[in-house]
């Protein structure tokens, strides 16, 4: 019998989001000036202010409160009628030294015998059912926001759009597991003061969604998605009406408040720890990335259409405690799951060190995960700028999403000797 399955994603502008990206720019700036900086940073945002605390062990010194200010005015909240500004809020920086009791389980003398920074399991995901391997009702739950947000930077077909806004898809599975259609989409986007009354102006709100801005998400995906999109959609749009009152001004924000829209929208599993700012000797998150790693070079070499892959850690020991694969009974191999996982971690090197000089880790590349997902996005490499009242200015080149990449698709398919 056919089945529904429902994913979300949530705005750079909403509170919690905005709350990830000063964690992440926070981080990358340690990084930038010292690439050793173990950083774990939380952000709090509200109406008018801004707090961040957490542990830093780092050789360098960063402007935290300006940093924090120009990732607000960098999403959008630079006016007065949001009640959150960069410029006008004020930022509280609680940051401390981290504790040596942890540290002292982390640091080695060699760099290849660096234990884990907690305990924990992560999961890695990754599914054939579209070209970047993400579940497809996340997917395009994301695009549906990264749209939205440019139609509010650019200010020409849609010029009342504020920061925040989410939304959701539910799609119609087969017995197969193969999207049949979709059946519902949920958009709720901030918006400035209407002339008119709130009918007239719900009416504009969501004839502009379905004429302007679905038009242009459907445009994104290959033939196979567009089919998807059709007239019996039912569309839920500013369901409650009127949404002026938003951002950090109708909610407060939190650092790692939003794993599931971080990861696969529910498909898979989670561990429950969170990644933005966290540096990668953090398992939280650079083990999350290497098991989507492992799961998106499985898919793509053949071994399943799905997999799931498990990864636990104790914290201070160097050596994973579990690596385990499921693959939903999709594999394409004569071998158990159990045998897959042991030919898994032959081929991927999961120590913690390992995994950051094969990821890249120890580079600023956390402030663009912080928005629209942590995986399925294009790997690429991009030119960053820090500047440091303490240390000057840097220009560094950094490679962005490298567990994205299908570079071990090779090697997967000489171990299980696919063709």
């Amino acid at each position: 019998m056919a089945y529904l399955f429902t994913s979300e994603s949530v705005s750079e502008g909403h509170p919690d989001k905005i709350a990830d990206q000063i964690s992440d720019t926070l981080l990358d700036n340690f990084l930038a000036f010292d690439e050793n900086s173990k950083v774990a940073c939380e952000t709090l945002v509200t109406t008018g202010q801004v707090v961040l605390a957490g542990e830093v062990k780092s050789n360098t010194y960063i402007d935290v409160q300006n940093i924090a200010r120009e990732v607000i005015n960098d999403i959008g909240y630079t006016k007065g009628a949001y009640k959150f500004s960069g410029d006008s809020c004020g930022v509280i920086s609680l940051i401390h030294e981290q504790s040596q009791d942890i540290n002292q389980g982390v640091d080695r003398g060699e760099k290849e015998e660096q234990g884990a920074g907690d305990q924990g399991m992560m999961f890695g995901y990754a599914t054939n059912e579209t070209e970047n391997y993400m579940p497809l009702a996340l997917d395009i739950s994301h695009k549906i926001l990264i749209e939205l947000a440019k139609l509010r930077r650019e200010e020409k077909e849609i010029t009342y759009l504020r920061p925040d806004s989410k939304s959701q898809v539910t799609i119609e599975y087969s017995d197969e597991n193969v999207p049949q259609r979709i059946e519902a989409i949920v958009i709720s986007t901030q918006h400035d003061e209407f002339d008119e009354d709130d009918d007239a102006m719900l009416s504009k709100i969501k004839k502009d969604m379905k004429e302007i801005l679905i038009p242009r998400v459907i445009k994104l995906f290959p033939q196979y998605v567009q089919e998807l999109f059709n007239d019996k959609i039912t569309y839920h749009i500013n369901p409650t009406g009127k949404f002026v009152i938003g951002g950090p001004h109708g909610d407060s924000g939190l650092t790692g408040r939003k794993i599931i829209v971080d990861t696969y929208g529910g498909k898979g599993a989670h561990g429950g720890g969170a990644f933005s700012g966290k540096d990668p000797s953090k398992v939280d998150r650079s083990a999350a990335y290497a098991a989507r790693h492992i799961a998106k070079n499985l898919v793509a070499a053949g071994v399943a259409d799905e997999v799931l892959i498990q990864v636990s850690y104790a914290i201070g020991v160097v050596k994973p405690t579990s690596i385990s694969v499921d693959t939903y009974g999709s594999s394409k191999v004569k071998l158990s799951n159990g045998e897959i996982a042991k030919k898994v971690a032959e081929i991927f090197d999961m120590r913690p060190a390992s995994i950051e000089n094969r990821l890249k880790l120890r580079n600023p590349i956390y402030r663009e995960t912080a928005a629209y997902g942590h995986m399925g996005k294009e790997p690429r490499t991009i030119t960053k700028i820090f500047e440091s009242p303490y240390s000057g200015r840097i220009v560094r080149e950094v490679e962005l999403f490298t567990w994205e990449k299908l570079d071990y698709v090779d090697k997967v398919k000489e171990a299980f000797e696919l063709n």
